[in-house]
């Protein structure tokens, strides 16, 4: 039984491409169609440009499927749409209310800290964020909702990524799970994600917040996974001999009025 093991997977993927081929060519319009299925063998042309009549049919199952999702989940779509939209008018209505040096300020301010206070860093995002509103107040303006488009989308990455990652992490079960769907949604263009969107939220910011969470997420995903999958096992077995719990080892705290804290520490 171990030899033929290797030809399993072989053996069903031909059959899966066979079926699918009997399916297309069985879905094609007739007029498409050869009259006769043997006639393919006689006239080879078919082989230069992609053959009409070898079609897999996806569109009905596709508009099938998300007629089925909107009428029996409309509610819930329309829960979520409701909210990131209102999440995003309230943070569009604050920036676009604060004076405009203020944002700018508030722009340098996060910029040098977040850039290890390089100067020149700061200096650059300073005047490319100026330079903005100088060009037009429509830039200005298409700026701001950009921005809370963006950090709307940043702030869902890092609510699910990192307890994804965490379990992934911790739960190799979870890991090989995953990480095909995190394949494939990092294979797929981004704009790929606003058809879906576009379909069950409707046009906005909302679908285009979702394509950033959809394309942005596995990255943080697999990062959070690896960073903690590479800690070395001897910190890890040194944080569970001074009694830490899983929570502690992972956040790195202990209680400061403990007793293993204090041996630990010294």
């Amino acid at each position: 039984m171990q030899k033929y093991k290797k030809f399993i997977k072989p053996t069903i993927y031909s059959v899966l491409f066979i079926y699918f081929i009997i399916i297309g060519y069985r879905s094609a319009r007739p007029r498409y169609k050869p009259e006769n299925f043997t006639d393919i063998f006689n006239d080879f042309s078919w082989l230069v440009d992609w053959p009409k009549w070898l079609d897999f049919p996806l569109m009905q199952p596709l508009n099938a499927g998300f007629d089925w999702l909107i009428v029996n989940y409309g509610l819930f779509f329309e829960a979520i749409n409701n909210f990131l939209l209102g999440l995003y008018t309230s943070m569009k209505g604050f920036l676009v209310g604060l004076p405009w040096p203020l944002v700018i300020a508030i722009v340098i301010f996060i910029t040098y800290f977040a850039s290890g206070k390089k100067t020149s860093t700061t200096v650059m995002v300073a005047f490319c964020t100026f330079f903005l509103g100088f060009l037009s107040p429509r830039y200005w303006d298409k700026c701001i909702m950009t921005t809370c488009i963006v950090l709307i989308g940043m702030g869902l990455c890092i609510i699910v990524g990192i307890p994804v990652g965490i379990a992934m992490a911790r739960n190799k079960k979870v890991r090989n799970a995953l990480l095909p769907v995190l394949d494939l949604m990092q294979t797929i263009p981004s704009f790929c994600y606003l058809i879906p969107g576009i379909l069950l939220f409707g046009l906005g910011a909302v679908p285009a917040i979702i394509a950033i969470f959809v394309y942005a997420v596995p990255p943080l995903i697999r990062l959070t996974d690896l960073g903690i999958r590479l800690v070395d096992k001897e910190v890890i077995e040194a944080s569970e001999a001074f009694g830490a719990s899983k929570r502690q080892t992972l956040l790195g705290r202990s209680n400061p009025f403990s007793s293993t804290y204090y041996y630990a520490r010294n």
